[in-house]
């Protein structure tokens, strides 16, 4: 018989998955920065782009990590484990964006997520059989918990040195008893091979899950309201006052006062001038 650890769902009654909590309000003021500073998203999830930038609306560039996410899971806890696949993730991207342009971003996001069940970490299923057993172990297990790490890599002071911030989220989800019948029907639908535990909470896979404590957003792949709450919104800004002065700069920079015919002094956008005639001047 299965039994449900007492501190796993203490009272008020769980939240349901019929609905997803409203986005923090305490970033909403804050978008048009968060916008202007082209976040990036170092993932290829497709949950975690319609979280982002479908229901938050941060505008986040994707590019995904080419990580392999092969670290020696016998050398974390699940919690050290999934922080330090999204520090990797997000470091790369960020490296591999200042490589590429010239210049670092402003924020590169990176996460992981996993089922934790007892002290196996379950991730995407490699194949139809793996995701069947996975589906069976958390159905005899009743609970399990998901976990996801963030990691949030800002432009530093220096471009040699980013500022990294990492933080895991976890939330505690009842599972119900299926059947053989119910497993193989779910594993034929192709929808748990991309997905970590072998289930979508977000999908076909919600109607297996009884309840969770936490939040809603974590299980589908990324803490919405840890985010809000984790996000310094002042680095950004600080980001996006510099890439202003830097443009002003080079706007003027490329700006130069000749003479004109008459004898007045002409604003002559030089960097966009093929010869003096073209700038409206006379030539020598």
């Amino acid at each position: 018989m299965r039994q449900t650890p007492h501190w796993l769902f203490p009272p008020p009654p769980l939240l349901t998955t019929g609905r997803t909590a409203p986005a923090p309000r305490r970033i909403l003021e804050h978008l048009s920065v968060i916008r202007a500073a082209h976040v990036v998203l170092a993932s290829a999830s497709p949950r975690r782009y319609d979280l982002l930038n479908g229901q938050l609306g941060i505008n986040a560039r994707v590019q995904p990590s080419q990580f392999a996410e092969d670290l020696d899971k016998s050398r974390f806890t699940p919690h050290e484990y999934v922080q330090e696949n999204a520090r990797i993730k997000a470091i790369e991207v960020f490296e591999s964006i200042e490589r590429g342009e010239g210049q670092p971003p402003s924020l590169v996001i990176g996460a992981d997520t996993v089922v934790v069940l007892g002290d196996r970490i379950l991730e995407k299923p490699p194949d139809a059989a793996a995701a069947k057993a996975m589906l069976r172990a958390l159905s005899d297990a009743g609970t399990h918990e998901v976990c996801t790490g963030a990691a949030l890599v800002y432009h530093g002071h220096t471009p040699a040195a980013p500022d990294v911030h990492v933080f895991v989220e976890s939330t505690a989800v009842r599972f119900a008893r299926l059947s053989d019948e119910e497993i193989d029907a779910y594993v034929a639908s192709g929808e748990p091979m991309d997905k970590a535990g072998g289930y979508g909470i977000q999908a076909r896979g919600g109607a297996f899950v009884a309840g969770i404590v936490g939040d809603y957003s974590n299980v589908v792949g990324f803490p919405l309201h840890r985010f809000c709450s984790e996000l310094d919104v002042g680095k950004l800004r600080a980001w996006v006052d510099s890439a202003a002065a830097v443009a002003s700069d080079t706007t003027a920079d490329a700006l130069e006062r000749r003479p004109g015919p008459d004898g007045a002094d002409t604003v002559v956008n030089v960097a966009e001038c093929a010869d003096e005639d073209e700038c409206g001047l006379p030539s020598d």
